[in-house]
């Protein structure tokens, strides 16, 4: 008798999501990816513009991640022109995402048709089907507009909101939220890449009623402009004042001592060690989860895609596959 597979859905953007789905893929599990499209810097906020269609680079990240192809084709999914009048800055998987778009006459179509060709493991759902816009109100009660710009004003973020209010999330991502075994929501910019996907009203709904359990991938380091001084608790407490209490099950935090050269390294960019203050998180009720999850071989701190998705598909008794375990 054949047993469904688990399903997992993974909630996020920028560069902590990718991370996450390298390693997932790799597990016999029904994979979701509900995604953000709220970027505007760069060849996607160009695109958005001339295009009037949601950010493609964070679902060209995605694909990147869950694809099943020669590494050759990743390379060329994702390079960037450059050079060339109008084309440097961009992105080969970005202008495919917009060429497709416009032959498909819709972004989600457009996504599926190029998820189909690049063979990519599980589900890609941008959070909305449409062109969305991030704003911020900091603490003295100025409005921020757009994502890239957030982080410049060098303010303490009260609370992220997005228009138009009215957004709707696809049917499809609501479900694979509300539905699926285990939830998780992946490291990245906390304010911009994190919480747009979480602050949709449906989504937000479907996150405090999932029927599985929803665990945070806390970040490693601080973020200048975004979460300066943040605790693992500061995070979580973002993160619930946003979608409401009950949303956050379980938290995994990384609990080895950072070196002092890669202190140095990004104290250039004024980021520090995100502590995780165990009282604190204890008092907002959620279990957590402490381990080495950073991948020492990389240039900077990364999480490393095998030992989380190791620990997040034990949360849901899943081990890799004998033919996966060759890998």
């Amino acid at each position: 008798m054949q047993v469904d597979k688990k399903t997992v859905a993974v909630l996020g953007g920028g560069t902590g999501m990718p991370v996450l789905l390298r390693g997932l893929k790799h597990y016999p599990i029904h994979l979701s990816a509900i995604v953000t499209v709220a970027d505007d810097g760069g060849s996607s906020g160009r695109l958005r513009t001339e295009m009037a269609m949601p950010a493609p680079g964070d679902i060209r990240n995605v694909i990147a991640a869950l694809a099943e192809v020669e590494p050759i084709m990743e390379q060329f999914f994702q390079h960037r022109f450059q050079n060339g009048n109008g084309l440097m800055g961009h992105t080969m998987g970005n202008l495919i995402l917009a060429a497709m778009t416009a032959v498909t006459g819709d972004f989600y179509n457009g996504i599926k048709e190029i998820a189909r060709v690049f063979n990519v493991k599980g589900r890609i759902y941008p959070i909305a089907n449409q062109n969305m816009f991030l704003h911020a109100e900091m603490l003295d009660g100025e409005i921020v507009s757009g994502e890239s710009k957030i982080p410049l004003a060098k303010k303490r973020i009260k609370r992220v909101f997005i228009e138009p209010e009215a957004v709707e999330p696809l049917p499809e991502a609501v479900k694979a939220v509300r539905e699926a075994d285990l939830v998780v929501i992946s490291p990245g910019s906390l304010y911009t890449s994190t919480l747009p996907n979480l602050v949709v009203p449906q989504i937000a709904d479907a996150l405090r009623e999932a029927e599985g359990k929803v665990v945070y991938v806390c970040n490693v380091m601080t973020q200048a402009g975004e979460t300066d001084d943040y605790s693992a608790a500061d995070h979580a407490q973002a993160i619930i004042d946003h979608v409401g209490e009950g949303c956050i099950d379980k938290i995994l935090v990384h609990n080895q001592d950072i070196t002092e050269s890669m202190r140095i390294k990004y104290a250039e960019e004024n980021a520090t060690p995100v502590d995780y203050d165990r009282e604190r998180l204890d008092l907002l009720g959620m279990e957590i989860i402490e381990a080495d999850i950073i991948d020492d071989h990389k240039r900077l701190l990364r999480h490393d895609n095998n030992k989380v998705a190791q620990l997040l598909c034990s949360l849901i008794d899943i081990t890799k596959t004998e033919h996966d375990k060759e890998r």
